[in-house]
């Protein structure tokens, strides 16, 4: 005699949930971004009007570069840490997207022909433009976010419709595309702490709405 179990599959994690420490990682650079440039905008607004030198740190804005980019990546392994059910089925889930690409790939060669040969650069192999493929979908999702939140959801379900993308992977493309372009600032911010406070300022505050749109795209459920 055989039994099967009719216990119901494993409730999914709000994506809020499932990525609890990334998020608090994101929010506090945001408020590690503004305290950076508050070190340097203070001094000067405390100023006499008519002083002409003033003295400012630059140290939090080079602090906050160089945490800034340990500090995710610690926050994505501790969230993979708490939720490695969730980690194993993202994984699943996406090994059969990228084979399904692949074979999109491969059976649009088999009948149109590759042209790898046309010209000096080969183009990418079916496995590269797979992955290709989700960096650009979650490039244009956080772009479009930023203008439009209900047109970028509405690109998603465009783009996974098909199968050949998953809902999860495309928002955390998206949100890994915006926490990069805040990075990104902060690293032009360390440059130009050494010469030109104010302008490492500005780009401290620059990386702000980068970090915001992670947090949103990283706490977004569609599903």
């Amino acid at each position: 005699m055989t039994t099967t179990s009719d216990a119901p599959p494993p409730v999914r994690p709000a994506r809020r949930r499932r990525h609890a420490r990334l998020i608090a990682a994101l929010s506090s650079l945001i408020g590690a971004c503004a305290e950076a440039a508050g070190e340097v905008y203070a001094p000067i607004a405390a100023a006499p009007p008519d002083q002409e030198a003033v003295e400012v740190t630059t140290l939090s804005c080079m602090r906050v570069a160089l945490s800034g980019p340990l500090l995710l990546e610690m926050a994505r392994g501790e969230d993979a840490a708490r939720w490695p059910g969730e980690v194993a089925r993202e994984d699943a889930a996406a090994r059969r997207t990228y084979a399904a690409r692949c074979a999109l790939a491969d059976a649009h060669d088999a009948a149109h022909g590759p042209g790898r040969d046309r010209g000096p650069v080969p183009l990418p192999t079916a496995g590269q433009g797979a992955a290709m493929e989700l960096v650009a979908a979650g490039s244009d999702v956080a772009a479009q976010w930023r203008e439009d939140p209900a047109q970028a959801a509405a690109l998603v379900l465009e783009l996974t419709a098909g199968g050949e993308l998953g809902l999860d992977e495309v928002l955390d493309e998206a949100a890994d595309t915006a926490a990069v372009a805040g990075l990104l600032a902060l690293a032009e911010a360390r440059t130009a702490a050494t010469s030109d406070p104010s302008a490492a300022a500005e780009l401290c505050l620059a990386a702000v709405p980068h970090f915001s749109l992670a947090v949103a795209l990283a706490s977004a459920d569609l599903d």
